[in-house]
Protein backbone atom coordinates (compact mmCIF):
# COMPACT_ATOMS: atom_id res chain seq x y z
CA UNK A 1 0.00 0.00 0.00
CA UNK A 2 2.99 2.07 0.44
CA UNK A 3 3.09 3.55 -2.98
CA UNK A 4 -0.32 4.34 -3.36
CA UNK A 5 -0.31 5.64 0.55
CA UNK A 6 2.82 8.37 -0.87
CA UNK A 7 0.35 9.47 -3.97
CA UNK A 8 -2.87 10.30 -1.76
CA UNK A 9 -0.35 12.53 0.74
CA UNK A 10 1.89 13.97 -1.81
CA UNK A 11 -1.49 15.27 -3.82
CA UNK A 12 -2.93 16.51 -0.99
CA UNK A 13 -0.28 18.60 -0.40
CA UNK A 14 0.15 19.27 -4.13
CA UNK A 15 -3.15 19.93 -4.96
CA UNK A 16 -3.52 23.06 -2.37
CA UNK A 17 -5.18 26.40 -4.18
CA UNK A 18 -2.68 29.20 -5.14
CA UNK A 19 -4.19 31.45 -2.72
CA UNK A 20 -3.41 29.94 -0.15
CA UNK A 21 0.10 29.87 -0.03
CA UNK A 22 -0.34 34.03 1.12
CA UNK A 23 -1.76 33.25 3.81
CA UNK A 24 -0.13 32.11 7.35
CA UNK A 25 -1.86 28.93 8.57
CA UNK A 26 -0.70 26.52 10.95
CA UNK A 27 0.93 23.87 9.60
CA UNK A 28 -1.51 21.02 11.15
CA UNK A 29 -4.36 23.27 10.15
CA UNK A 30 -3.11 23.75 6.42
CA UNK A 31 -2.58 19.88 6.67
CA UNK A 32 -5.98 19.12 7.68
CA UNK A 33 -7.98 21.30 5.50
CA UNK A 34 -5.91 20.86 2.48
CA UNK A 35 -6.34 17.34 2.92
CA UNK A 36 -9.90 17.78 3.69
CA UNK A 37 -10.30 19.31 0.41
CA UNK A 38 -8.53 16.93 -1.54
CA UNK A 39 -10.24 14.32 -0.43
CA UNK A 40 -13.54 15.30 -1.35
CA UNK A 41 -12.45 16.06 -4.64
CA UNK A 42 -10.78 12.72 -5.40
CA UNK A 43 -14.30 10.75 -3.56
CA UNK A 44 -16.14 13.04 -6.03
CA UNK A 45 -13.96 12.18 -9.54
CA UNK A 46 -15.32 8.98 -11.26
CA UNK A 47 -12.47 9.61 -13.53
CA UNK A 48 -9.64 9.46 -11.44
CA UNK A 49 -11.02 6.29 -9.22
CA UNK A 50 -11.45 4.62 -12.76
CA UNK A 51 -8.05 5.21 -13.69
CA UNK A 52 -7.78 8.21 -15.55
CA UNK A 53 -3.77 9.68 -15.06
CA UNK A 54 -4.24 12.93 -16.98
CA UNK A 55 -7.11 13.71 -14.37
CA UNK A 56 -5.39 12.75 -12.02
CA UNK A 57 -2.13 15.08 -12.95
CA UNK A 58 -4.31 17.67 -14.12
CA UNK A 59 -5.62 17.71 -9.84
CA UNK A 60 -1.68 17.98 -8.97
CA UNK A 61 -0.19 19.87 -11.80
CA UNK A 62 -2.77 22.72 -11.68
CA UNK A 63 -2.43 23.55 -8.02
CA UNK A 64 1.25 25.10 -8.68
CA UNK A 65 2.90 22.85 -6.03
CA UNK A 66 3.43 25.40 -3.24
CA UNK A 67 3.53 23.49 0.16
CA UNK A 68 6.42 21.31 -1.08
CA UNK A 69 10.42 22.72 -0.33
CA UNK A 70 11.84 20.79 -3.44
CA UNK A 71 14.63 21.89 -3.00
CA UNK A 72 15.06 20.98 0.10
CA UNK A 73 13.85 17.85 -0.53
CA UNK A 74 16.99 17.49 -2.66
CA UNK A 75 19.16 18.96 -0.83
CA UNK A 76 18.19 16.36 1.58
CA UNK A 77 18.34 13.42 -0.66
CA UNK A 78 21.39 14.06 -1.75
CA UNK A 79 23.10 14.40 1.56
CA UNK A 80 26.62 14.98 1.45
CA UNK A 81 26.83 14.80 -2.37
CA UNK A 82 24.74 18.01 -2.46
CA UNK A 83 28.63 20.31 -2.30
CA UNK A 84 29.68 18.20 -4.83
CA UNK A 85 27.10 20.22 -7.55
CA UNK A 86 27.14 23.12 -8.94
CA UNK A 87 24.12 25.55 -8.59
CA UNK A 88 23.05 24.68 -12.28
CA UNK A 89 23.43 21.42 -10.91
CA UNK A 90 21.56 22.04 -8.18
CA UNK A 91 18.82 23.67 -10.30
CA UNK A 92 18.42 21.02 -12.79
CA UNK A 93 18.32 17.86 -9.98
CA UNK A 94 15.48 19.67 -8.42
CA UNK A 95 13.48 20.13 -11.00
CA UNK A 96 14.13 16.29 -12.21
CA UNK A 97 12.92 15.13 -8.47
CA UNK A 98 10.42 16.79 -8.62
CA UNK A 99 9.39 15.76 -12.00
CA UNK A 100 9.89 12.07 -10.57
CA UNK A 101 7.99 12.26 -7.47
CA UNK A 102 5.12 13.92 -9.50
CA UNK A 103 4.99 11.27 -11.81
CA UNK A 104 5.38 8.40 -9.60
CA UNK A 105 2.75 9.02 -7.43
CA UNK A 106 0.58 10.45 -9.92
CA UNK A 107 -0.69 7.01 -10.88
CA UNK A 108 -1.80 6.43 -7.45
CA UNK A 109 -3.77 9.01 -7.05
CA UNK A 110 -6.32 6.32 -9.17
CA UNK A 111 -5.89 3.74 -6.24
CA UNK A 112 -7.54 6.25 -3.69
CA UNK A 113 -10.63 4.07 -1.68
CA UNK A 114 -12.16 5.70 0.93
CA UNK A 115 -9.03 6.24 3.08
CA UNK A 116 -9.45 8.93 5.85
CA UNK A 117 -7.05 11.31 7.38
CA UNK A 118 -6.30 11.91 11.11
CA UNK A 119 -4.39 15.03 12.07
CA UNK A 120 -2.79 15.65 15.75
CA UNK A 121 -2.73 19.39 16.83
CA UNK A 122 0.61 20.61 17.06
CA UNK A 123 1.64 23.21 19.90
CA UNK A 124 3.88 26.62 18.63
CA UNK A 125 5.54 28.83 20.34
CA UNK A 126 5.86 31.94 18.48
CA UNK A 127 9.87 31.39 17.88
CA UNK A 128 9.27 27.60 16.24
CA UNK A 129 10.28 27.30 12.83
CA UNK A 130 10.65 23.64 12.28
CA UNK A 131 7.53 20.88 12.84
CA UNK A 132 6.30 17.86 12.58
CA UNK A 133 2.52 17.52 11.81
CA UNK A 134 1.80 13.75 13.07
CA UNK A 135 -1.52 11.82 11.36
CA UNK A 136 -2.82 8.60 11.56
CA UNK A 137 -4.39 7.46 7.94
CA UNK A 138 -7.34 4.94 8.31
CA UNK A 139 -9.11 2.50 5.67
CA UNK A 140 -11.51 -0.06 6.52
CA UNK A 141 -9.97 -3.57 6.72
CA UNK A 142 -6.27 -2.22 7.19
CA UNK A 143 -4.12 -1.40 10.07
CA UNK A 144 -4.39 2.29 10.66
CA UNK A 145 -0.49 3.56 9.54
CA UNK A 146 1.18 7.12 11.05
CA UNK A 147 2.35 9.60 8.64
CA UNK A 148 4.54 12.49 9.89
CA UNK A 149 5.22 15.29 7.89
CA UNK A 150 8.89 17.54 8.50
CA UNK A 151 7.74 21.01 8.02
CA UNK A 152 9.75 24.36 7.97
CA UNK A 153 8.27 27.72 8.65
CA UNK A 154 9.46 30.32 5.26
CA UNK A 155 8.83 33.43 4.44
CA UNK A 156 6.26 32.13 1.67
CA UNK A 157 4.83 29.92 4.82
CA UNK A 158 4.92 26.40 6.05
CA UNK A 159 6.55 24.11 3.28
CA UNK A 160 6.89 20.37 3.70
CA UNK A 161 10.66 18.51 3.16
CA UNK A 162 10.16 15.32 4.56
CA UNK A 163 7.00 12.59 4.86
CA UNK A 164 7.42 9.69 7.22
CA UNK A 165 5.05 6.68 6.39
CA UNK A 166 5.46 4.30 9.37
CA UNK A 167 8.98 5.60 10.61
CA UNK A 168 9.91 5.56 6.79
CA UNK A 169 11.33 8.82 5.19
CA UNK A 170 10.17 9.44 1.86
CA UNK A 171 13.90 11.67 1.19
CA UNK A 172 15.75 9.01 2.98
CA UNK A 173 14.65 5.95 0.62
CA UNK A 174 15.81 8.01 -2.48
CA UNK A 175 19.59 8.63 -0.40
CA UNK A 176 20.79 5.74 -0.86
CA UNK A 177 20.11 5.80 -4.82
CA UNK A 178 21.54 8.81 -5.42
CA UNK A 179 24.64 8.04 -3.15
CA UNK A 180 25.18 5.11 -6.08
CA UNK A 181 24.26 6.71 -9.25
CA UNK A 182 27.12 9.79 -7.97
CA UNK A 183 29.38 6.67 -7.27
CA UNK A 184 28.84 5.72 -10.98
CA UNK A 185 28.95 9.11 -12.79
CA UNK A 186 29.19 12.23 -10.57
CA UNK A 187 26.71 14.25 -10.05
CA UNK A 188 25.69 14.33 -14.01
CA UNK A 189 25.23 10.91 -14.03
CA UNK A 190 22.90 11.33 -11.23
CA UNK A 191 20.77 13.89 -13.80
CA UNK A 192 20.88 11.66 -16.13
CA UNK A 193 19.98 8.88 -14.27
CA UNK A 194 16.45 10.65 -13.44
CA UNK A 195 15.79 12.04 -15.89
CA UNK A 196 15.84 8.69 -18.06
CA UNK A 197 13.40 7.56 -15.08
CA UNK A 198 11.18 10.54 -16.19
CA UNK A 199 10.78 9.83 -19.39
CA UNK A 200 9.83 6.29 -18.58
CA UNK A 201 7.57 6.85 -16.98
CA UNK A 202 6.09 9.92 -18.67
CA UNK A 203 5.71 6.98 -21.35
CA UNK A 204 3.34 4.74 -19.01
CA UNK A 205 -0.38 4.73 -18.84
CA UNK A 206 -0.97 1.78 -16.37
CA UNK A 207 -1.55 2.40 -12.61
CA UNK A 208 1.59 1.86 -10.34
CA UNK A 209 0.88 -1.11 -8.40
CA UNK A 210 0.58 -1.06 -4.83
CA UNK A 211 3.48 -2.67 -2.59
Amino acid sequence: MRNGLFGILLACFLAVPAARAAEVVAPDVLARTVTEDVLASLRASKEIQDGDLGKAAELIETKILPHFNFQAMTRFAMGKNWAQASPAQRQVLTGEFRTLLVRTYTASLTLYRDQTIEYRPVKLTPNDADVVVKSVVRQAGREPISVDYAMEKTENGWKVYDVKIAGISLVGNYRSTFSAEIERGGVDGLIKAIAEKNRARAGKNKPIVQS
